[in-house]
């Protein structure tokens, strides 16, 4: 059964930092691409980054670019979002997401894991 565990989050003041981890396991596919979105509440879950598992090339949300980094660790399936800066708004819960080869879009989620930043 694939599983995806994120972890990482927590309570940061304005202007700091948080490191955020996705270890995905129970694999039989081949990944495309990982990555992140992020629901506050009352809003609609919205993209953050992604990462594409072979290539290495990014692709990542306005509002987080140049704060916010995406890397991998293949042999291990895991992800990781490196947020610098940050501010009230990118308080939600993060969410990881794989999405596997020959799908048109993403099919795994993790649990969630809670990004507050406080002002």
């Amino acid at each position: 059964q694939v599983q995806l565990v994120e972890s990482g989050g927590g309570l940061v003041q304005a202007g700091g930092s948080l490191r955020l981890s996705c270890a995905a396991s129970g694999l039989t596919f081949s990944t495309y691409r990982m990555g992140w979105f992020r629901q506050a509440p009352g809003k609609e879950r919205e993209f953050v980054v992604a990462i594409n598992w072979s290539s290495g090339s990014t692709d990542y949300a306005d509002s987080v670019k140049g704060r916010f980094t995406i890397s991998k660790d293949n042999a291990n399936n895991t992800v990781y979002l490196q947020m610098h800066s940050l501010k009230p708004e990118d308080t939600a819960v993060y969410y990881c997401a794989l999405h596997k080869r020959g799908t048109p879009q993403f099919d795994y989620w993790g649990q969630g894991t809670q990004v507050t930043v406080s002002s």
